[in-house]
Order: C-alpha cells, then structure tokens, then sequence
C-alpha cells in the first residue's frame, strides 16, 4: 500500500518520486532507496509495457528499501486498474485521462464498496495472500491505495474541477509535455498558456483539499510549482540517471591523454 505517501501529503510534505521503466529491476529499485531522498517509486507500465511480473518484483523491492510504489498505467479497462494493487503496488496513476467520467472510472475500479467496485481478491500481495481477515483487507485497502489521475490533456484542464472534487482521488499529475503537446505548444514549457493550465489545476486541487504532481523540467521549473503548492515532485527517469551518470564519468576523465 502506500499509507507512508498518502500521510507524507496530508501532512504537507514535499515528496520525492522517480520513475522506473526502461530499466525496471529489484536492484535499480535497491539502488534508489539506498540512496535515499525519494518517497516512493511509480512504475511506468504505460510506456515500457511493464509485466505483472516486473511490477511484482519492482513493488516487492521498494518495500525492502522504505519505498512505497505506484503504477502509471494507461486507462483503458477494469482489469488494467486492478492487477498493479494485487500485484503488491501501492496504487495506480491513471494516464490520458481526459474527462471527469473517464476518471471516476478509474476510482471505481481502485476501490472496493463504498468507494468503488473493484473485484474482491485477498490472495495477492496486498491481502498478503489470504491471510487478512476480509474485511481488515477491504478497510485496509480502500484507506491506503494511493490513486492519482494525469492531467496531461488541454480536455482533462478543462474538467479539472470536476476531476478534483471526485472522492479518493489522491493526487493530480500533470504532465508538461503531453499537455503543451495537447494545446499546440509542443515543448514550450514557459509558455503563459501552460502556466496558466498548471495554475488552474493548483487551484482546484486547492479548493477540493487534493495536491497535484509535475515532472519538473529543472529547480527553477520545480520551484515555481512548488509555490503555486505542488507537493509531489517527480525527480528523474532512469534512462535520465544511468545517461547523467555516463556523461559525468566521461566528463570527470576527460582530460586524461596519453
């Protein structure tokens, strides 16, 4: 589950995620909680096309290490939702979601009644394989299932409000990159159209008493977010870390010559 980041944001704290995907491994997973400075990590099945499997071991790695997992996951099905929770993630983020019904969906099939009603299964990882009694695992579950949904869409800016006051929504996560791409402004991070797009969904994540998320392009990026009351900040990608890392070592002996 991920009762650690759910209370993180509750209590206001600024949380560190990173995302897994190209290279989605235990030992990567080990590596970043040894490391330390991140709350959690979310898996990148949309992209990289992750297996349960993978997830399962990615999830099982991030407990050993402190870190709570969730998974970012295109919306397209019940089933979809369903499998990352079971497979021992903390929870899911829904992307290219584009209406506050799409969203509502995708709460419905995280949650178990009253929340939602996602199908009852406590033999996977998160209802530790049977052994909590049912209806310790369907409270358990409902209360610590993280759910976050994209705004990464000019159409989902538009239903923001609405997307914000849906019940057991945790967090909104923008993205930049699909959302200036949405609005015909493709890369250009600064522009006054996506500022205001971002500080529109601040402002309903504000008024309905959820946060909101950003993959900062830079410390300034991440700062203004910050102000306007960002309290997730996702800092990396692991093709990002492992090519920065090269570059250093490359850099740091470059001026060795025969």
């Amino acid at each position: 589950m991920a009762a650690r980041l759910k209370k993180a944001l509750a209590d206001g704290k600024l949380t560190r995620v990173f995302c897994v995907g190209q290279l989605c491994a235990p030992k990567f997973v080990e590596i970043i909680g040894l490391q330390g400075g991140y709350d959690a990590i979310w898996l990148d099945q949309e992209h990289a096309g992750l297996s349960i499997q993978q997830i399962e071991d990615a999830a099982r790695a991030a407990r050993g290490v402190g870190l709570d997992s969730f998974v970012r996951l295109a919306a397209t099905d019940y089933a979809t939702v369903m499998r990352p929770p079971e497979a021992g993630a903390g929870g899911i983020m829904a992307a290219q979601v584009r209406s506050a019904t799409e969203a509502a969906d995708v709460v419905r099939w995280a949650k178990f009644h009253p929340q939602g009603l996602r199908g009852i299964n406590s033999s996977g990882v998160d209802g530790r394989y049977g052994t909590i009694p049912m209806p310790e695992y369907l409270q358990k579950s409902n209360a610590e299932t993280f759910v976050a949904i994209q705004i990464e869409h000019i159409d989902a800016v538009n239903e923001v409000e609405k997307i914000a006051a849906l019940q057991n929504v945790d967090v909104l996560f923008i993205g930049p990159a699909d959302l200036s791409q949405s609005m015909n402004l493709v890369a250009s991070w600064d522009h006054p159209e996506i500022w205001k797009a971002i500080e529109r969904v601040a402002k309903a994540a504000k008024a309905h008493g959820i946060h909101w998320a950003i993959l900062p392009r830079n410390a300034a990026y991440a700062q203004r977010c910050v102000d306007l009351g960002c309290r997730m900040l996702s800092l990396g990608i692991d093709t990002w870390t492992v090519q920065r890392g090269l570059k250093a070592f490359v850099d740091e002996f470059a001026s060795v010559r025969p």
